[in-house]
């Protein structure tokens, strides 16, 4: 029977045992995922680039400086890594009007892919969620770890990256001033997760003031929102405050509409770096619609009471924190020269002079009194326009030659960076805005109040939107607030 023949043939017993396998085990595999150091094992991360691969540029921070550079370098001539503990870029002059609702969230945020198309289409360009912990200017590498959140997720991963340019745009972190209690109790506002967290706190309490049995002080306690810090950001969000408590909470908690309060609480004047009259405009303006300025400065901050150096006490129900900006603590760790101030010092071609092919911009940085200019404010449009300089900056670098780590020691890299202030714009609520278009508060210049002023604030923010997607958005949240009014669904 030939086929009892053929399955003898296939029987295990006569199957020859298969060769030695010359191939890695899983368990060797593994480790190299394995969080213990191998000292045979080199560090993952990028290598430093070889003849044939583009120079890299490596971006520290998606904010307006480092957005706006990656939006101008060739990548024809660069692959652009960008290092960031967001994938977005934020448009912190509409953030407040997140808030409350005027706008959406995702109305305010730009994907960094959107920004940079390279960064997902291109071989050598990537974006890792991540912060840098590490600076080796010697070597030309980055160190970063990967960002993490929550209880359950893993530990965070080590690697370093190589570049041949290095742009440090980390931004700043608020002020506290030292003063007990900020971090614990108060809200900044500058992230779009600081914008969610307010919004559910204020929603949160508004729903809290109106259950049985809550007390008068209490629900005033509930519903008293202070402000510190009478710069731009704390003034337009006391002006979207009021806006929202007028039209929106007025109409749907009906029951304690009577009980909102806000109050503003300054140590000099409110928005000082406007004109005169445009602060006593705006001074007018905020009394009138309700909100209490207050003239004092914070000595300590409670779970639910503000003590001012006065030895007052001002209870609250939610506590936003707004009074500057100053050098985050991985800057202070950077063993770098030091402008005035604490931030990265620079010279006329934002370079940081201490280390070779590094470059600084944005909040972090600030000149060198050497170079004999003058410190610039940490503002967005600063950070802008230097980013917009640095991308000229290094693709001209590029298309001479010089982009290759330490290859642009003898170039000439042109005219230095000059600053020119374009004006600042402020909203205070009631369809009324602030236009102060001076190159200083002592120049000469276009300074106006009033309706015409907010549709200026309105056009020309909605035309510096970086995308057209989220002009889209910002126009349609506009008409959808204005016609059926603010969503306040606590999600």
């Amino acid at each position: 029977m030939a086929w009892f023949r053929n399955l003898r043939q296939l029987s295990p017993t006569t199957i020859p045992p298969p060769p030695k396998s010359t191939t890695p085990s899983f368990t060797f595999l593994l480790s190299h995922f394995s969080s213990q150091p191998i000292s045979k094992v080199p560090p993952p991360g990028l290598s430093p680039t070889v003849p044939g691969q583009k120079p890299r540029v490596v971006v520290l921070g998606s904010g307006w400086g480092g957005c706006r550079l990656m939006k101008g370098l060739d990548t024809t001539v660069y692959d652009v890594v960008c290092v960031s503990p967001r994938n977005h870029m934020v448009f912190t002059p509409l953030l407040a009007s997140t808030c409350v609702g005027t706008l959406e969230f995702r109305s305010v945020a730009e994907p960094i892919v959107r920004i940079q198309p390279a960064i997902s289409r291109e071989p050598g360009s990537y974006f890792f969620l991540a912060n840098c912990t590490g600076i080796k200017p010697e070597e030309h590498s980055v160190q970063c770890e990967t960002v993490t959140d929550g209880l359950n997720t893993s530990e965070p991963r080590r690697f370093k990256i190589s570049y041949d340019k290095l742009i440090i745009a980390l931004g700043s972190q608020p002020l506290t001033f030292g003063i007990h209690g900020v971090k614990e109790h108060a809200f900044f506002l500058r992230e779009v997760s600081h914008a969610q967290e307010i919004r559910r706190k204020l929603l949160l309490n508004l729903m809290l003031s109106d259950v049985p049995g809550i007390s008068v002080q209490e629900k005033r306690r509930l519903l008293h929102c202070v402000v510190v810090g009478g710069g731009p950001t704390g003034v337009e969000f006391s002006g979207e405050l009021y806006d929202f408590i007028i039209k929106d909470v007025s109409q749907r908690y009906a029951h304690v509409k009577d009980c909102i309060q806000v109050t503003l609480i300054e140590a000099n004047e409110i928005l000082s770096s406007f004109d005169d009259r445009l602060q006593r405009y705006a001074t007018n303006q905020l009394t009138k619609s309700g909100v209490q300025i207050v003239q004092g400065i914070v000595k300590d901050v409670k779970p639910q009471t503000i003590i001012l150096k006065d030895g007052s006490e001002i209870p609250y129900g939610l506590l936003v924190w707004s009074t500057g900006v100053g050098p985050s603590p991985f800057v202070n760790s950077l063993e770098v020269p030091k402008s005035p101030g604490g931030r990265i010092g620079i010279d006329e071609w934002l370079r940081v002079p201490s280390a070779e092919d590094v470059f600084a911009i944005g909040d972090c940085s600030g000149f060198l009194e050497s170079t004999g200019k003058q410190i610039l404010p940490a503002l967005a449009q600063v950070a802008e326009r230097q980013g917009k300089y640095l991308a000229t900056l290094l693709n001209k670098v590029g298309k001479e030659g010089g982009a290759r780590a330490g290859s642009a020691k003898d170039l000439d890299l042109g005219a230095p960076f000059v600053y020119k202030h374009l004006g600042s714009m402020a909203t205070i609520g009631r369809y009324k805005a602030l236009v102060d278009l001076r190159q200083s508060k002592a120049a000469k210049g276009l300074s106006m109040a009033g309706f015409v002023s907010w549709f200026v604030w309105r056009s020309a923010y909605l035309t510096r939107v970086i995308s057209w997607r989220n002009r889209l958005y910002v126009a349609v949240n506009w008409a959808t607030t204005f016609i059926f009014g603010r969503d306040i669904s606590r999600i």
